[in-house]
């Protein structure tokens, strides 16, 4: 008996030992799945510094996320932010649909780059598009309800392959998105990120004209020529 009680007492520390890594590795732990999760669906390095999870009241802090850019683009990465907020309606957690009610990405760093015959986005949201496949969307797991996806104060940039990796500050109104997968009874964490990738390239795409831009590079150039052939007499 003694024997049986000391095999049950390890048992019961084994437990516990595993039950107290997991609760102080939780974070990590998501962490590695948005890097690893992320990366195979973009097609792009996704790296994150840290994640912070209160499961008590649902809220929660990605920091440090950088989305990289598919190959064949020059510029640094595709987005780059600091924070992402989170709060969840820990009522849903243990459903098969989570109600995310705000996910906010404040002030992040966006480069939209055109390279041969489309831009970092569309790439992106095509690779999306792939990873997931017929069979992916049909797959179970739990699904997802974002009742407000926010993107505020964001710094953005252009740049073109002639442009070889530099870019030009531009305008990005913005993004506020409501109620996403609510019609659809919830959406994959991969349909979820389509749609994300899809507003910010439309947001772009209505906001930057690679055609103005390739004008006014072409003026400057012919600007600073003029300038040096004055300088030098010819």
């Amino acid at each position: 008996m003694k024997k049986i009680g000391l095999a049950l007492l390890v048992i019961l520390l084994a437990v516990a030992g595993a039950l107290y890594w997991l609760r102080g590795n939780v974070d990590g732990l998501v962490r590695q799945a948005i890097v690893d999760y992320g990366s195979a669906m973009t097609g792009a390095r996704v790296e994150v510094a840290a994640v912070e999870i209160d499961a008590a009241d649902g809220r929660g802090v990605i920091r440090g996320l950088t989305i990289g850019n598919p190959p064949g683009f020059a510029t640094a990465h595709a987005l780059k932010v600091g924070e992402v907020e989170l709060v969840v309606d820990v009522a849903t957690l243990a459903s098969d649909v989570v109600v995310i009610r705000r996910m906010s990405v404040m002030a992040p760093d966006v480069i939209y780059e055109k390279g041969s015959g489309q831009t970092n986005f569309d790439a992106i949201q095509k690779n999306i598009a792939a990873y997931l496949g017929p069979a992916r969307k049909e797959s179970g797991g739990k699904k997802l309800i974002v009742e407000e996806f926010a993107v505020r104060n964001a710094k953005a940039h252009a740049s073109a392959a002639f442009m070889e990796g530099k870019t030009v500050d531009v305008a990005l109104p913005d993004i506020v998105m409501r109620d996403i997968g609510k019609s659809k009874g919830g959406v994959t964490p991969g349909e979820l990120g389509q749609e994300m990738a899809a507003a910010f390239r439309q947001r772009l795409a209505s906001t930057v004209s690679f055609d103005s831009l390739m004008k006014s590079a072409g003026k400057g150039i012919e600007s600073a020529g003029s300038a040096l052939k004055g300088l030098f007499g010819r």
